[in-house]
């Protein structure tokens, strides 16, 4: 098939790299060109504006960063749904509001265009494993023609219901992975305070009923120091902000997520906004006085 992609960055490359890889021709854009190199050299064609990649595949992909970004995409002056071309479906795997899912979807409709949003989760790893959990929004049938290109990029995939389900479905994710991220740095922090073993301690806690991904992934890394970025602390602020927005627009409390999202705040503050989500570890310290 002729694939267009839209954001080459930490997720973005290796997941179209997939799709490349199965041996779709891919058409692809991307604010820095040299992020798409490797795209490129295995015979990707390099388009100047998100318009010049929807007139140049059927199955539209984009990966970006912001809701703004995604806006402007399928949206503004050069965007996607500017054209008119061969493309007939849109999937925007970018974490984003549901709100702005459901407008591409009115926006692209009268176009004859389907609309899909379909974030993931998994982190780098699970980008380059091709083993994304995809949760997907929109009409039943634009999602199972997607379908056998979703299992080229993930393991778990699942259709959630209308446009913006999808995106309603990754808030779940992002508020659980927030409490379960300052439970991840606390429990090593207390195991540093208190003279244990911390690879010990994941060894054993990271198989028991306290296991998750994030303790057996993220946690190795804190240990090695190594805070490059699988999800970027900034876009971390973002998800949870819209999952703060999304919560209050229906009346919900959510002051768990309120409090970690303050704390990711002083991270970014302290110069690790494009750090990892595990360099929460780092602001913690320093609270705690050990840094």
């Amino acid at each position: 098939m002729k694939i267009g992609w839209i954001g080459t960055g930490v997720m973005g490359a290796p997941m179209a790299g997939h799709l490349q890889a199965a041996g779709h021709e891919l058409a692809v854009f991307n604010r820095t060109r040299s992020k798409a190199e490797t795209l490129l050299r295995n015979g990707a064609k390099w388009c100047d504006s998100p318009a010049e990649v929807a007139a140049n595949c059927e199955i539209l992909f984009t990966m970006v960063g912001f809701p703004g970004d995604v806006e402007e995409v399928y949206l503004g002056e050069r965007g996607i749904l500017s054209v008119e071309g061969p493309c007939r479906l849109v999937v925007d795997m970018t974490t984003s509001q549901p709100s702005l899912a459901r407008r591409i979807a009115t926006e692209a409709s009268p176009r004859g265009i389907h609309s899909l949003d379909a974030p993931v989760s998994g982190g780098d790893v699970g980008a380059r494993e091709g083993i994304l959990a995809i949760m997907a929004g929109g009409v039943k049938e634009a999602f199972n023609r997607a379908l056998p290109l979703f299992e080229r990029m993930g393991k778990n995939i699942a259709h959630m219901g209308g446009p913006g389900a999808g995106q309603h479905t990754k808030m779940c994710n992002q508020i659980l992975v927030a409490g379960n991220m300052i439970g991840v740095c606390e429990s090593l922090l207390y195991a540093a305070k208190l003279g244990l073993d911390q690879k010990a301690v994941i060894d054993i806690i990271g198989k028991g009923a306290a296991s998750s991904w994030l303790i057996n992934n993220l946690g190795p890394r804190i240990l090695r120091g190594d805070y490059a970025p699988g999800f970027f602390v900034e876009h971390f602020i973002k998800d949870m902000g819209i999952a703060l927005d999304e919560a209050a627009a229906v009346g919900l409390s959510l002051p768990g997520l309120a409090v970690i999202r303050q704390l990711y705040i002083a991270v970014k503050a302290q110069g690790h906004g494009r750090s990892g989500t595990q360099a929460l570890f780092l602001a913690l310290k320093k609270l705690s006085g050990d840094l």
